[in-house]
């Protein structure tokens, strides 16, 4: 299908794109990468009157440290994020996941800010930013905010993000050395996830320190498998107490039934995802 008509605008600052998005109200819409958006609008499951380009925005890419975090641009590209040295040294969990989005063609155009704004709850970095303890700086007309990822994930496809308001960057607090692992469970390559878990652990001499646990496509929003992280941390890393941890990764989840898999299957999966990862990370 074609596309409805729209207004199309390519702002060059930040600030300029807000003032377009307030000036479009409910009838604008920020394009980014396009990999999410363009196939909407061609169904027409949405029909923007204005398109607020984002992408000549010199501000909105790039990873760079900034003290105990790392900071990435909402238009950093996936292939970007995958290849940051800085990412693979402080959020190695980001860059794994990463590791899994789509295909190369869309990793070179998809942006990392655009898939967290979509709030897709198959989507693969949803999670990880969650278990990282991620925090999104939001641009709107009475200046910035900073919003933690347990607050800016809210339903389906939406977040805490207003009409008027821009995802500018994303602060990632430094893990490093933290070993990690994204295991994905999907029917074919390159589909969403019908369950993906997000580990990452910190050992030391043999015992769990500590531990992250991010859940995928297991509630209308990503979730933190609290229950496992506290049943993991003090505990020796062996493969006994991963598989103990692991048994509880489905508590407190609420996971749909649909035509890929019913509820009591997904759990199913988040246990044995999880255990899988958290071996992996924990080597």
């Amino acid at each position: 299908m074609i596309p409805a008509q729209f207004d199309y605008v390519a702002p060059a600052t930040v600030d300029d794109a807000v003032r377009e998005l307030a000036d479009a109200g409910d009838d604008g819409k920020v394009i980014a990468g396009g990999q999410s958006l363009l196939p909407v609008l061609r169904m027409r499951l949405a029909a923007p009157a204005k398109l607020i380009d984002v992408g000549r925005i010199p501000e909105l890419r790039g990873v760079r440290e900034d003290g105990d975090a790392i900071v990435i641009g909402a238009m950093t590209t996936h292939y970007d994020v995958q290849r940051d040295p800085l990412v693979r040294e402080h959020a190695l969990l980001i860059a794994a996941a990463t590791d899994t989005v789509a295909d190369p063609q869309i990793r070179h155009r998809g942006t990392f800010g655009g898939s967290l704004a979509h709030a897709d709850p198959g989507g693969d970095l949803l999670a990880p930013a969650l278990a990282m303890d991620a925090v999104m700086v939001v641009a709107g007309m009475d200046g910035r905010r900073s919003v933690p990822a347990s607050e800016f994930f809210v339903d389906y496809f939406t977040t805490s993000l207003a009409p008027s308001e821009l995802l500018v960057e994303v602060r990632i607090p430094k893990l490093t050395g933290w070993r990690a692992h994204y295991e994905k469970f999907n029917r074919v390559a390159q589909a969403w996830s019908i369950v993906a878990v997000a580990a990452t652990v910190r050992t030391e001499g043999g015992t769990i320190a500590e531990a992250r646990v991010g859940l995928t496509n297991m509630a209308p929003t990503p979730v933190r498998a609290r229950a496992v992280e506290e049943a993991l941390v003090g505990q020796a890393a062996t493969a006994e107490n991963i598989k103990a941890a692991a048994a509880h990764a489905a508590n407190d989840t609420n996971p749909t039934s649909d035509g890929n898999a019913d509820g009591e299957y997904r759990s199913h999966l988040a246990r044995v995802l999880t255990g899988r990862a958290l071996t992996a990370a924990i080597g």
